[in-house]
């Protein structure tokens, strides 16, 4: 038996105080936050789209809309955090670099912006009023008892405490009565006043066919990325073949006519010659066992990804310190997608960081799976063009996996990979 059964459910009331409470903090809070916040953002959009003829728009508009993303986004972590209201972000990128004329237009025909344009009156509507009535409904029974342990002496008239007109102890003892049924229901309503302000926001930011088209986009997208990162892979495999195992096997065909037609007249340059014949073969077996590694590692398929990432640590030149917690397997190409972006990260890291230390840290989580890896070196990696972390996202885009970098100067940097993925 539980200690909540034990206790008759007693336990619980705290606890439904405690929310109570909190819902109406919050609440308070978002009063304060909504309708300013709302008014400045929505102000400033109208002015400077209203601008955009005259010129004006065309550099203010970009700085605007940002700041409306961002007063978006902070609600967006409001709602997650405070009402358990998850609600997507689905803004269009812009190009890099782009001038404030591309910039301006890019962001007013993103549907996103619209959103968030009609996002705001409404915001400073209906959502402050939802967010004002979770702070005031338990604050309301308050003066219930205020009234009835003799604030109503203060007032020559009548006083009236919603439907009760007070006017003596008695009438007074009726508005602390009805305070307390006001309490015990602000206590269940308060709750569910401020997840019906987060509800109302995910209801105008988010939008079911803004995302599908959103999604559309990106598989779109990492469609074409994987297309095109399957033919630069075809192409590197054909080179590697070409320029190294292909071209050793030829001199060694080379190499053994000779030594047939030296056999009798000069053995000792047909030893020689069968030597180098030999070398040649062990060095294109050792070729192309590299690149069937490239390709597909044999660790990574008969042992997993745990083991593959720690045999791809040990022969690292600097000091490798690895945690893996994978209670079972990915699939194949998840677990191949995922040792690659691993290998790409460990490569720049050993070739650009300085480090001498690294840390992998790897496991599954809520239906992901996660890898970090941290270095002790100087920092400032980014995600772009020539960077090698540009195709590491491309990759793991075709698997709606994600790569985040932190790398402030100094170091130190850590470089998370993350794959929606079930183990079996």
């Amino acid at each position: 038996m539980d200690i909540e059964t034990k206790n008759d459910g007693r336990g619980t009331r705290p606890n439904r105080t405690r929310t109570m409470a909190l819902s109406a903090a919050r609440g308070l809070a978002l009063t304060f936050i909504t309708l300013p916040g709302a008014v400045l953002c929505f102000c400033l959009t109208l002015v400077s789209i209203a601008l955009i003829p005259i010129g004006i728009g065309i550099v203010t508009t970009p700085w605007v809309l940002t700041g409306v993303r961002m007063f978006a986004d902070w609600r967006r972590v409001l709602a997650a955090e405070w009402g358990g209201v998850r609600i997507q972000r689905a803004y269009r990128p812009l190009p890099e670099g782009a001038n404030p004329w591309a910039r301006t237009f890019g962001m007013l025909a993103d549907p996103a912006t619209w959103r968030d344009f009609i996002w705001l009156p409404v915001d400073m509507t209906a959502g402050f009023v939802t967010a004002l009535l979770a702070f005031a409904l338990p604050v309301y029974p308050l003066e219930g008892f205020a009234i009835a342990a003799g604030l109503w002496r203060l007032w020559d008239d009548t006083y009236w405490y919603g439907f009760v007109p007070v006017t003596d102890q008695t009438t007074a003892l009726y508005a602390a009565a009805l305070g307390a049924v006001l309490l015990v229901a602000a206590a269940w309503l308060t709750p569910l006043l401020l997840k019906a302000h987060f509800r109302l926001t995910g209801a105008v930011l988010g939008s079911g066919q803004a995302e599908l088209a959103e999604r559309v986009r990106v598989l779109t997208e990492t469609r074409r990325d994987a297309v095109d990162t399957s033919a630069a892979e075809l192409r590197r495999i054909e080179r590697d073949l070409h320029d190294g195992a292909q071209a050793r096997l030829v001199a060694m065909g080379m190499d053994l006519g000779t030594i047939e037609a030296l056999l009798e007249k000069d053995p000792a340059k047909a030893r020689e010659l069968l030597a180098q014949a030999r070398q040649s073969s062990a060095d294109a077996l050792t070729e192309l066992r590299e690149l069937v590694r490239g390709i597909h590692p044999p660790v990574l398929a008969e042992r997993g990804l745990g083991d593959a990432v720690r045999a791809l640590a040990l022969r690292l030149p600097v000091t490798v310190e690895t945690d893996v917690e994978l209670p079972g397997r990915a699939e194949a190409p998840v677990e191949s997608a995922a040792y690659f972006a691993v290998s790409e990260v460990l490569t720049n890291a050993v070739k650009h960081s300085g480090a001498d230390r690294i840390w992998i840290d790897m496991h599954h989580a809520e239906g992901w799976l996660r890898v970090s890896v941290t270095d002790n070196g100087k920092g400032g990696a980014v995600i772009g063009a020539g960077s090698g972390l540009a195709g590491v996202e491309r990759r793991l885009g075709t698997f709606d996996g994600v790569l985040a970098v932190s790398s402030p100067a100094g170091g130190p940097t850590m470089v998370t990979v993350e794959i929606p993925c079930a183990l079996s």
